[in-house]
Parts: structure tokens; C-alpha cells; sequence
């Protein structure tokens, strides 16, 4: 399984790498931090951190490489999520009106954690908008340093985004990594990861609180 998952994702990180950057001068580091990010998952590194600081950037491809299984996905009554563009950007009143649906979406994944859970960590991811583009958490990063600017202080706006973006992508890998415990050597279950997943996504809730405040929202 772990020979598969890398040889695919290898396979994929050489296709679609330079998407992912702007430049083709920093092309070459950018892949190398995801390709570092990549073995690590391969190796079932435990330390999140470390899994970070690799570059943790996989989940567009690997949702590619390991499509979320066929089941029903819950999600909130009339809460779909609007698809819109990476490359667009959107005005300064929708990305607000985004984010606020998008914290929305977080509440409602805390709330109903313990269904949405049991469909597996792909579910989770949903949410976490790192699997499909239809929950408002997709592509929220790049909304948010859209709205940067309209914080009185810039410099702590980042901070706490980046605060946010560690537990999103901790989040996230406990989720992923649900997926493939248990044909692994890794220590844990499906359900000890995901209960890591819900602790991180308590704790990038609390930073996505304070971008509010920040954004005095």
C-alpha cells in the first residue's frame, strides 16, 4: 500500500508541482518541500510538526490519487458551498461574506463531528476544504490574504494566519492519515486520528476567531 501510494503520488507531484507556483525560479524549492512532505507521509512520520515544516501542500493531488469513497457526505441544510476560482479575487465584501460561511461550516463540523466522522477521514476533509470545492473552508487561505489588508495590523494578521494555517493542515493530516493507519506500521487507529483531527480543528477555530476580531467582524 505505502509503495503504491508513493509511486502515485511521486507520479502526480511531477505532473502538477508547477502548478502550484508562479514563478519557475522557485519552482525547484516549492517541489522539493512538497516532494520532503511526501516522504514523509510515506515513512509515517508521527511528528505533525515536522510534517508541516516539510511543506505539507498534498491534498490537492491526493485527492486526486485516492478519490473519497462513495458514501453520503453530511452536510448542513442549505449550506453549499459556492465554488469560485483560485486565480479569481473576489471583492473585499465576498471575501468577508466567505469567510464568515466558512467559520459557519467549522461550527458545524465541530458540532457534528461524531456523524460526520464515522464516514471516514475524507468526510472530515470536506469540511476542512481540502476534499471538493464545494464547502466554503475551500480555498479559504488565499480569502483570507485577500482581506489582510483590511486589518488595522497586518504584521498580527499574519501571525495568526499562520497560526491558522498550521492546525488547518494538522487537521487535515490526521484526517488523511486515518485513512491509511491501519496498513501501516504507524501506531494508532482510524478513530485516534481523527480524534487528533478534531483537537486541532478546535484550536484553528480559535485563530480563525481572532482573524474575525482582527477583521472586526
Amino acid at each position: 500500500m505505502r509503495i503504491a501510494f508513493l509511486a502515485a503520488s511521486t507520479l502526480l507531484l511531477a505532473v502538477n508541482c508547477s502548478a502550484f507556483v508562479v514563478s519557475p525560479s522557485i519552482a525547484t524549492g516549492v517541489c522539493q518541500q512538497r516532494a520532503v512532505a511526501l516522504n514523509a507521509v510515506s515513512n509515517n512520520i508521527d511528528d505533525r510538526r515536522t510534517f508541516l515544516a516539510a511543506g505539507l501542500a498534498l491534498p490537492a493531488f491526493l485527492a486526486t490519487a485516492f478519490p473519497a469513497p462513495s458514501v453520503a457526505t453530511l452536510m448542513a441544510p442549505s449550506e453549499e458551498g459556492k465554488t469560485f476560482k483560485p486565480g479569481e479575487k473576489l471583492s473585499v465584501a465576498e471575501a468577508r461574506d466567505r469567510f464568515g460561511l466558512a467559520r459557519k461550516d467549522v461550527q458545524y463540523l465541530l458540532d457534528n463531528y461524531a456523524e460526520i466522522s464515522a464516514s471516514g477521514g475524507d468526510n472530515v476533509r470536506r469540511y476542512l476544504g481540502t476534499v471538493g470545492v464545494t464547502g466554503y473552508m475551500y480555498g479559504i487561505t488565499k480569502v483570507l490574504k485577500d482581506l489582510r489588508d483590511e486589518a488595522e495590523d497586518i504584521v498580527e494578521f499574519q501571525e495568526t494566519l499562520n497560526e491558522f494555517e498550521a492546525y488547518l493542515y494538522q487537521a487535515e493530516g490526521a484526517a488523511y492519515q486515518s485513512l491509511f493507519v491501519e496498513h501501516s506500521s504507524s501506531k494508532g487507529t482510524p478513530e485516534t486520528f481523527l480524534a487528533t483531527a478534531k483537537k486541532d480543528v478546535v484550536s484553528m477555530q480559535k485563530y480563525m476567531d481572532n482573524l474575525a476580531v482582527q477583521l472586526k467582524l
